[in-house]
């Protein structure tokens, strides 16, 4: 069992191996192992599987060989999930939000997980509990950066990992606030380059978001 304590110490290892986190929604099985390869070889070892196809676990399991690489589950919404999730080889967890009940779970099964909150509220709540690593989600939807530096004024003690609708056009205004430790993105693993298993031009993505620095 991990207390939230140990589970932010973790997470945040986590997002301090690279800028961004690729949020990756995958398909085919069979592209997971070269797709985490490439955007390990690029420079983007920490990576989010979401759970939203039939074959997310599978692939995280796939993904879990690669050597160098942290293996995440996304998309956790019920301890079932939680419990599917570590099964697969997931070392942490990533949640749109957060409930009592999949915390409990994440804590019970031993996955380091960062929770989702996108209001001064939610982020309280989060850390009342212990949870000073935390997900801004929907990012974009919630204000941006703007929003979350305005967050970060009264509540300096909590790091974000803001995810949805960041770009390589916007990503830097996020990364360079001080509550800021890594942004989550999906434009390094396009569909089409997937699905085409071009995997050097998926790996030269992962370099230059890798490049980002505040």
């Amino acid at each position: 069992m991990i207390t939230p304590q140990d589970a932010c110490v973790q997470t945040e290892a986590v997002c301090k191996l690279a800028p961004i986190v690729p949020v990756l929604v995958i398909d085919d099985v069979t592209k997971a192992r070269p797709l985490a390869e490439a955007l390990v070889a690029g420079g983007l070892p920490a990576l989010e599987v979401t759970l939203r196809t039939p074959v997310a676990l599978e692939a995280i399991t796939e993904m879990a060989k690669v050597e160098g690489g942290r293996v995440g589950a996304g998309t956790l919404l019920t301890p079932a999930d939680v419990a599917a999730a570590k099964a697969a080889g997931a070392t942490f967890g990533v949640s749109p939000g957060a409930t009592d009940a999949l915390l409990t779970a994440c804590e019970a099964h031993d996955l380091p997980t960062l929770p989702g909150a996108a209001t001064a509220t939610e982020a309280m709540k989060l850390l009342e509990r212990g949870y000073r690593v935390q997900k801004f989600f929907p990012a974009e939807a919630s204000g941006g950066a703007p929003a979350l530096k305005a967050i970060g004024a009264p509540i300096p003690q909590v790091s974000f990992c803001p995810t949805g609708g960041v770009s390589p056009k916007n990503a830097m205004d996020y990364l360079s606030l001080s509550n800021v430790l890594c942004a989550g993105g999906s434009w390094v693993a396009p569909k089409d380059l997937v699905a085409a298993g071009d995997w050097k031009a998926i790996e030269e993505l992962a370099r230059e978001a890798a490049a980002l620095t505040a």
